[in-house]
């Protein structure tokens, strides 16, 4: 058996240095009505997500939105951003 099939394998992982969002899509906030401020509290009321991930809150562009809200979260994406924008509404960002 050849050496290098005998020694264990070692590697990297990124385990310990992921950082772990709460995702939603801009689908989700279809469900609100038009010109409200949606923050983490008012999904967790609403039952989108259970609970906040330690880095907070993410938002992706996945969908549509046809309604102006303020949107705040940790994070947006760039097509989330711009289609929160174009329908009218907000992103406003929280700091860590």
């Amino acid at each position: 058996m050849p050496l290098h099939r005998r020694v264990p394998k070692r590697g990297f992982s990124n385990a310990p240095f992921r950082r772990e969002f709460t995702i939603i899509n801009v689908s989700d906030l279809s469900r609100f009505d038009k010109g409200l401020k949606i923050g983490p509290e008012e999904l967790i009321a609403a039952g989108i997500i259970k609970k906040l991930a330690k880095y907070g809150l993410r938002v992706l562009g996945d969908g549509k939105i046809d309604r102006p809200l303020t949107v705040t979260a940790h994070y947006f994406t760039e097509s989330a951003r711009e289609k929160i924008t174009k329908a009218g509404g907000a992103c406003e960002v929280i700091s860590q």
